[in-house]
């Protein structure tokens, strides 16, 4: 190794090499010297002293002729940096320095005494210089030392050595290298290489532990988000800044792993190698500062975990906290839900109807989901979560309002099965007083002429009675007191009404008993027996087909002398009310029966087809020609089940007791049933859909699950069928309400949903229109749509020329409008369902004419314009077509020539105006010369004529 190129660092005992944190930084001098100062001649090892028990620090100055060279800031800095190695316990003992000049010169040491006297930074205990071993040299440095010592400025001892053999009297020879005439082996590229890189280590630990700190504080100080998203964003970005953070301990960790490797290296090739201080000393400290990373390593972690959990459990807590907000909205609607039904209901179907209600799986849903967050939230505070505080009286108000809801709930129901006890109690007496005058009214006259008869309805009548007792309501008193808590203002009513029917159903057999009695025990003559009138069998709407309840009104009883029924005149005409009321009953029994069906249908379908058809579990079984499709298959009934189940149903039921009112709730909510129009404009798609896909596994899978025995499309048929079963039941309600209070309700509402139907129907004909440029808007109101052949014929110049063969007619579907009539192609269906109807031709109703009867034919008309320059024979399937669509064209034209003399007679009256302001005007002017002269059709004139003499 070259002796100019070294530079070795010495000390005593074990304080030596320790770095010390607030010093790292002078690392910095350690990379400015090895870029720039290796070729001083400067080396570092560590020494003992023979003559002290303390170690010293010892810096040796090996022989380099270019010493003076080096810059006085580069010197500096070695020094500084050489000085700043080992403990301060050991700096404080003080520097030795050994100076070898035995090749230079006098000069050359004076220079070094010089330069070490003005730049050495610490305390020096002695210095020992080797002089130069030239005789002449020698005698130079002896002679101008003593007379130059006080030029040094040094405190300490600076003695003058001759050889090494006197260097060995100071410091030990095996603290001394190889060119001292130590023993020491010392490699100096070895000891640069961990010096560098120990301090490299140590600068990389304090940096890591400066991260640290820093991150740490920003976690300490973070606020916690107050939503669950925000908490997640911060959980993630300090999650990857933590894993930012292993990595780099990772790294340093590495490179700490890295350096002792390289410094047991000697170890690893010879086992039995002894360590000097020196490399003893980089092994402690590396091993002391990997052992600092290892307990920063473990202090982050521990910090991290304690700083993840509480963020968890922010995090947790934001997500409780929404859940509880969206829970509690939901308890509250259940609450106000609950609170809004009915306790007693108005009919034991709609007791039942409010108790399944009740039972539904939308409110045992938002129960569990209650209880089951309450719960969660019972967790968080086992687990020891920072804020139970604020978790806790959550909780507690979710059991409680879950315990008041179950609580109502059961009383809701206990009262409900109570009125439907009252209700079936109702009915069974109610159904037993119409039966009774069913009973009454179907006893023939006939029958009663002779004494075996009228002893036959009178038994017949005594085993009616028998039965009272079964079905009757005894007690009032009795059902005061049971029923008390139900009782309601409108159920007490009822309960009268109930017991009043009975009394007077009881008073009406008493006289039929009576006059049974007296035609039993003696006939006086005999009765000519009268038939029943034709308008008296009365089809039972209720009753299967074919079936038929004979309903004989009282009036035969009455119509028979005074002296045979003289107790049965009395009280007649009630009795028919009664019956035609019983009629109306059941008829509004089978609009609510049926309606409770249907709504029960739609939502089966719905729950059974719709929502399968977003099912996951069932993906694999849907056919790809109904994927996204639902809204075609479907329409809009999960609007109209919406509508049946939270509106018209719950309207329809307040009207159980007085069925010939319930007009008015057709007729208010008949905008709400235009809905049925969108439905129906859908239904060609519809069934086009599902002819490509009914025989796919997803709905037999469906069908099987639902334990359906018909398939889809006849429930999907159920809204059409239900919107034109309102009119015939309407039909029967009127039948059976003429003369009643609301009969003229059920006429109106019979005749808007048959309006309703026309449209439906006429929507259906529009949208299968094609080719029409215009809009159809436009064209005003259809009025008319129906299929004709259709022959054309047109003028050119006076000939009368046939488009077409004249035997062979144009098969033509014909849309009359306020505005105009359209002419299309015959209707044929395209591949989504739909019919399209191509336009072929146009005709303004304010130029056309009609021609009620052509060629001899009742069944042909002519549509005309232009003066009969284009004309269209229409034939009509029967002749009661062709009259009907006449009559619509003939009130078409009609309100134009109204509507055209109305227009006229206002331009008259402008007319007349305007002369009038002209008149005045002229007048005022003293202008005698003017006339004036105006024509019908044109705008007034003023005309001037010549004045007269």
């Amino acid at each position: 190794m070259d002796q100019g190129t070294v530079l070795w660092f010495c000390s005593s005992g074990t304080a030596g090499a320790e770095i010390h944190t607030d010093r790292l930084s002078l690392c910095l001098y350690s990379h400015l010297f090895i870029s720039h100062s290796l070729y001083p001649p400067l080396a570092l090892n560590q020494v003992k002293f023979d003559l002290s028990q303390n170690g010293s620090p010892i810096i040796v100055f090996p022989e380099f002729p270019a010493f003076g060279e080096l810059q006085e800031e580069e010197f500096h800095n070695v020094l500084t940096y050489l000085t700043s190695v080992p403990s301060v316990t050991a700096s404080g003992v003080g520097f030795i320095l050994v100076i070898d000049r035995r090749q230079d010169r006098w000069t050359a040491v004076k220079g070094t005494l010089l330069r070490i006297a003005g730049s050495f930074p610490v305390h020096l205990q002695l210095v020992l210089v080797l002089r130069p071993s030239t005789l002449f040299q020698r005698t130079l440095s002896d002679i101008f030392f003593k007379f130059n010592r006080d030029e040094f400025k040094m405190k300490v001892p600076v003695v003058m050595l001759s050889s090494v053999t006197e260097l060995h009297a100071y410091i030990d020879r095996t603290q001394l290298p190889q060119e001292l005439g130590g023993t020491q082996d010392y490699c100096h590229d070895t000891w640069i290489s961990h010096r560098t890189a120990i301090e490299a280590f140590a600068l990389m630990v304090k940096t890591t532990a400066q991260t640290l700190q820093s991150f740490g504080t920003e976690l300490a100080e973070t606020e916690l988000p107050n939503d669950a998203q925000a908490t997640s964003n911060l959980l993630a970005t300090h999650t990857e800044k933590k894993g930012q953070m292993k990595e780099d301990l990772c790294v340093a960790l590495g490179q700490g792993g890295r350096l002792l490797e390289s410094i047991n290296e000697p170890l690893q090739r010879e086992p039995d190698y002894k360590m000097n201080q020196d490399e003893l000393e980089n092994l402690a400290t590396v091993q002391r500062l990997l052992g600092q990373l290892d307990e920063t390593e473990t202090a982050f972690d521990d910090f991290w975990e304690r700083h993840q959990t509480k963020l968890e459990q922010c995090l947790q807590l934001r997500h409780f906290e929404y859940y509880f907000r969206e829970v509690r909205a939901q308890l509250d609607v259940v609450s106000e839900r609950v609170e809004a039904f009915s306790e007693v209901g108005i009919s034991p179907a709609h007791a039942e109807h409010i108790l399944r209600e009740l039972n539904s799986q939308e409110e045992k849903d938002v129960l569990d989901w209650a209880l089951s967050l309450a719960a969660e939230g019972d967790g968080l505070i086992e687990s020891a979560h920072y804020a139970e505080d604020s978790i806790l009286p959550k909780c507690s108000e979710l059991r409680a309002v879950c315990d008041e809801v179950t609580s109502f709930l059961k009383t809701k129901k206990v009262l409900l099965l109570r009125a439907m006890e009252l209700h079936h109690c109702l009915e069974k007496a109610s159904r037993w007083c119409e039966e009774g005058i069913y009973l009454l009214a179907s006893q023939p006259v006939d029958r009663c002429q002779s004494q075996d008869g009228a002893e036959a309805a009178l038994q017949e009548l005594e085993k009616y009675l028998d039965t009272a007792a079964q079905h009757q309501i005894t007690d009032l008193k009795s059902i005061w007191r049971d029923y008390d808590s139900i009782l309601n203002p409108e159920l007490r009513e009822q309960v009268e009404k109930v017991f009043q029917k009975q009394v007077s159903m009881q008073e009406m057999f008493e006289k039929r008993r009576v006059s049974l009695k007296k035609l039993a025990a003696k006939q006086t003559r005999p009765v000519q027996p009268v038939a029943p009138r034709p308008e008296a069998i009365i089809k039972f709407p209720m009753s299967p087909p074919g079936e038929y309840h004979i309903l004989r009104h009282m009036s035969h009883w009455s119509s028979l002398s005074d002296s045979t029924f003289p107790l049965l005149r009395h009280g007649s005409l009630s009795e028919e009310e009664e019956n035609l009321a019983v009629l109306r009953r059941h008829v509004m029994n089978e609009l609510l029966e049926t309606e409770r069906a249907y709504v029960e249908e739609l939502l089966c379908v719905l729950q059974g087809y719709a929502a399968e058809m977003d099912n996951p579990a069932m993906a694999h079984l849907l056919p790809s020609a109904l994927l996204n499709r639902k809204d075609v298959l479907f329409g809009n009934m999960p609007e109209i089940y919406q509508f049946h189940k939270r509106t018209f149903l719950r309207e329809l039921e307040t009207y159980t007791d007085v069925p010939e009112l319930v007009g008015r709730c057709f007729l208010e909510r008949m905008g709400d049933l235009q809905i049925y129009e969108k439905y129906c404009q859908n239904k060609p798609r519809s069934e086009s859909l599902w002819r490509q896909c009914s025989d796919c596994a997803f709905f037999q899978e469906c069908q099987r699950k639902l334990e359906h025995k018909l398939g889809l499309d006849s429930y999907l048929l159920k809204p059409v069928q239900r919107i034109t079963k309102y009119q015939l039941i309407l039909k029967e309600l009127l039948k059976y309400s003429k003369g009643c209070e609301g009969s003229e309700d059920l006429q109106e509402a019979l005749s808007s949903i048959l309006g309703i139907l026309k449209a439906v129907n006429d929507s259906m004909h529009l949208i299968a229109i094609t080719g029409y440029e215009g809009s159809l808007t436009e064209l005003g109101r259809l009025l008319m749509q129906g299929s004709f052949n259709v022959w054309t014929e047109h003028k050119k110049g006076h000939a009368k020329v046939k488009d077409l063969a004249r035997f062979k007619p144009m098969q033509r579907h014909l849309f009359l409008h306020e505005k105009a009539l359209l002419f299309c192609k015959r209707r044929e269906e395209n591949g989504e369902g739909y019919e399209k109807a191509p336009f072929k031709h146009f005709l303004n109703m304010s130029v056309v004419g009609i021609t009620e009867s052509a060629k001899g034919d009742n069944k042909k008309f002519e549509i005309w314009c232009n003066s009969r320059e284009e004309v269209f024979i229409v034939q009509a399937a029967t002749p009661e077509i062709k009259t009907s669509w006449l009559n619509e064209i003939r009130k078409v034209l009609t309100g134009q020539l109204k509507a055209c003399r109305e227009k006229e007679s206002t331009w008259l009256v402008l007319l007349f105006f305007t002369c009038l302001k002209c008149f005045l005007l002229l007048s005022n002017a003293h202008d005698k010369e003017a006339n004036f002269c105006c024509r019908f059709s044109d705008p007034p004139r003023l005309v001037r004529y010549p004045s007269r003499p």
